[in-house]
């Protein structure tokens, strides 16, 4: 491929005497050898019972390091992903190393403009208000003791159960105070159903079936389960009243029916942000159907690294690790990457693509516009502007940022 360009350096004599030389100081501080206290070793003596071999890993890598900086300096490459490194020789007289590079890729623009994709137009139906306000009512209902009356669809049974198959007792499959909510599907099927009519003491068993797509060792066997009702408690939703609207505390809501009116504005911002979001990703998505590239692999298997990379750390946010998804879901690395692969794509069309209209439509930004953006962010994350700027490496991140926006501004436009 055009973007792909191989440079072979070649170093000896002097540069790489000074290579080993701060491959043996690196190393110097750890050896030990009889007759010289630690790290006082002189290199000769050092090459004499070790060998000089023992120093070409380091010797190599800060060679690398040096003639890597060399290049991209020297050939003004915008290099995209990691180079490929293979030393070709090395021994006591030098080294000779072949540097495999990636630059941006070129990329022809099709159409961008006049893509004649439509916006969904944003409507909020009264059965779609009604269901938002019994969400709503559901959440703030006060949960009391049922005294009377039998288990019903909603309410929540505390139970003990037991279960048993092949007539032993099922391992992790029985309970002590167990607040079961009748609708929530928590059990497998035909558990929550048999529970539904009993009253606080009774005991009742339930002859059930596990599911075919349970576990192995458990799926499609019978299971009898043993249950007593504790005590049964029941959702009481509030009354509209003065009381109800002030814990509410939406400003200007003291009724059913401004309360009606807020959950339809809510509603159909909402539903505006999502028919945005689809516009604008259906215009991207042709835009970039009708450009021109060709992606190396090299660079697509680096915004895979990237995104598993962003997912591992928004698991870590939450206490968990990419390997303890990946056991969960019951999915190996391997597919998981594989899995991703066609969204790490289509991010680096769409990045190209934008960066490539900011050019055609010499798009520039403002220190105000920037600083702008900045303050924008830095306030959704509650930090100052400067605690921002430093946290995400620099203003540059935000100008491209307000580049691209400018960008996906004119492909809506046009």
């Amino acid at each position: 491929m055009k973007n792909v360009k191989e440079i072979t350096v070649e170093v000896k004599g002097e540069a790489w005497e000074k290579a080993l030389d701060k491959a043996f100081n690196k190393k110097k501080k750890d050896i030990k050898i009889d007759g010289f206290r630690k790290g006082s070793v002189p290199k000769d003596m050092f090459i004499k019972k070790v060998g000089i071999e023992a120093l070409f890993m380091d010797a190599s890598d800060i060679v690398v390091d040096e003639e890597y900086r060399k290049i991209i300096n020297e050939n003004k490459m915008e290099i995209v992903c990691e180079p490929t490194v293979s030393i070709e020789k090395i021994d006591k007289d030098g080294i000779i190393i072949k540097f495999t590079l990636i630059s941006h890729p070129e990329v022809k623009l099709g159409k961008y403009k006049g893509l004649g994709v439509k916006r969904d137009k944003v409507t909020v139906t009264k059965e779609e208000i009604a269901h938002e306000l019994q969400h709503l009512t559901s959440h703030m209902a006060e949960i009391v003791v049922k005294e009377k009356g039998k288990v019903e669809n909603g309410n929540t049974a505390v139970i003990d159960f037991e279960g048993v198959v092949d007539g032993k007792k099922l391992d992790g499959g029985s309970g002590k105070d167990y607040p079961l909510e009748i609708g929530s599907h928590s059990f497998i099927p035909g558990f929550e159903e048999g529970v539904v009519g009993m009253s606080v003491g009774e005991t009742k068993v339930l002859n059930l079936k596990f599911p075919h797509e349970y576990t192995e060792d458990l799926k499609d066997k019978d299971v009898e389960f043993i249950v007593t009702v504790k005590e049964i408690k029941e959702r009481i939703e509030p009354e509209m009243n003065k009381e109800f609207f002030e814990d509410l505390g939406i400003e200007g809501v003291d009724s059913k029916e401004k309360l009606e009116k807020h959950i339809e504005e809510e509603l159909k911002h909402q539903k505006e942000h999502q028919a945005d979001d689809k516009y604008v990703d259906e215009l991207l998505r042709k835009a970039t159907d009708n450009m021109e590239v060709d992606i190396n692999n090299e660079i697509i298997e680096s915004e895979i690294d990237r995104m598993a990379q962003q997912f591992s750390q928004e698991l870590s946010m939450q206490g968990a690790s990419l390997e303890q998804y990946l056991s969960m879901v019951g999915t190996k690395m391997e597919d998981f990457r594989t899995s991703i692969k066609p969204q790490a794509i289509a991010r680096i069309k769409t990045r190209y693509l934008l960066e490539e209209v900011v050019k055609a439509e010499g798009i520039t930004s403002t220190d105000e516009e920037i600083d702008n953006k900045i303050k924008e962010e830095s306030e959704k994350y509650g930090m100052s502007a400067d605690e921002f700027v430093k946290a995400i490496g620099g203003k540059e991140l935000m100008k491209y940022d307000v580049e691209m926006n400018k960008a996906i501004d004119i492909i809506k436009e046009g």
